[in-house]
């Protein structure tokens, strides 16, 4: 039986002149999940968690920015974010992985075993699994470390449900907008799609299809400059991008869906990328174009963005790697999780 225990066991001295079968970059779902199915294949994972400070690569992912989730599999009464991530990362320890609390700031791909710095340290691996997930691009607006959770959010699939029956705004005018108002207009009384332009970027026929929604209004050529509420959104402030005029929109609920941000500037000339900057893979797999990287989750997933599908891909990564290392002659560290020099 799995346990739920909220501790954290300590980790163990990482050895940074050994090399490890496996550094995993990254502690979301995906990262995590690969870290447990590494370190029941007796592989001895090493995960790279990054720092509690960065809003870039935290440990735990954007999980730990999230309320209640009441999507993820096996909690019918919902979880705290942090409390699944901490689940995650416990089960992980108990099955021998290693963690480290910091960020790599280089990586060298070019040779095997593979390097990463933090810092000036130096940490060598067989294999790397990258899952340093993705971020929501944000307003900037100062409300926004207030309010997200709070009826602020980014994602609809996630936190759609808690609106039933309210008012909604969303900020945005492309596919991943409309596609987001869509979807709110099921649990909603009313969405309106704010955008700094007179017309949608959306695709053609996602356009025609807000249009027609008779819950869906629209705010053209407009931006919202302040989101309202200390514990909880009451409102939106927005500004008329001609006129410069301001008013407020009453509102209980604000989705931002202006894009997401892969964190993959790190691999920058490593590894191959989209026209987004999310890691390519291959087809049905994770492997990079960089043999004995992987990647998985966010960090090369632009469609689906969930924990649940990260997780999933997180297993796939483990397996993949399991099976490279046994393609590569690359034996498993003892069974005492100490790694092997060869």
């Amino acid at each position: 039986m799995v346990s739920t225990s909220s501790a954290v066991e300590p980790p163990r001295k990482v050895v940074v002149s050994s090399v490890h079968n496996v550094v995993i970059i990254g502690s979301g779902p995906a990262g995590l999940t690969a870290a447990i199915y590494a370190a029941r294949a007796n592989l001895h994972p090493l995960i790279i968690e990054g720092e509690p400070s960065s809003t870039v690569d935290q440990p735990g992912g954007q999980l730990m920015l999230t309320t209640e989730v009441e999507n993820f599999p096996g909690f019918p009464e919902g979880i705290m974010g942090p409390e699944l991530m901490q689940r995650f990362r416990s089960q992980a320890a108990r099955f021998g992985a290693d963690f480290l609390t910091a960020r790599v700031s280089k990586v060298d791909f070019s040779e095997r075993p593979f390097t990463l710095w933090i810092d000036d340290d130096m940490y060598r691996a067989h294999s790397v699994i990258v899952s340093t997930g993705a971020r929501s691009r944000m307003l900037g607006l100062e409300a926004e470390q207030r309010l997200l959770g709070h009826g602020l959010s980014t994602c609809a699939t996630c936190d759609g449900f808690f609106f039933k029956e309210q008012e909604i705004v969303v900020v945005g005018g492309g596919d991943s907008a409309v596609e987001e108002a869509t979807f709110l207009t099921k649990f909603a009384s009313k969405v309106t799609i704010v955008h700094r332009r007179d017309e949608l970027r959306a695709s053609k026929i996602m356009r025609e299809r807000a249009l027609r929604n008779p819950k869906i209004d629209f705010r053209w050529n407009a931006e919202v400059i302040d989101i309202l509420g200390e514990t909880k959104v009451e409102g939106v402030l927005v500004r008329d991008t001609r006129t410069g005029l301001e008013d407020k929109l009453d509102a209980t609920g604000v989705f931002v869906a202006i894009g997401h941000i892969p964190n993959t500037s790190l691999f920058a000339g490593h590894l191959d990328m989209d026209d987004h900057g999310y890691l390519r893979t291959s087809p049905g797999g994770t492997a990079t174009n960089v043999d004995g990287v992987f990647a998985c989750g966010d960090v090369q997933d632009s469609t689906y963005r969930q924990a649940i599908t990260a997780a999933g891909s997180g297993c796939a990564a483990a397996i993949d790697v399991e099976r490279w290392l046994e393609a590569n002659h690359e034996e498993p560290a003892d069974a005492l999780g100490t790694p092997t020099d060869w």
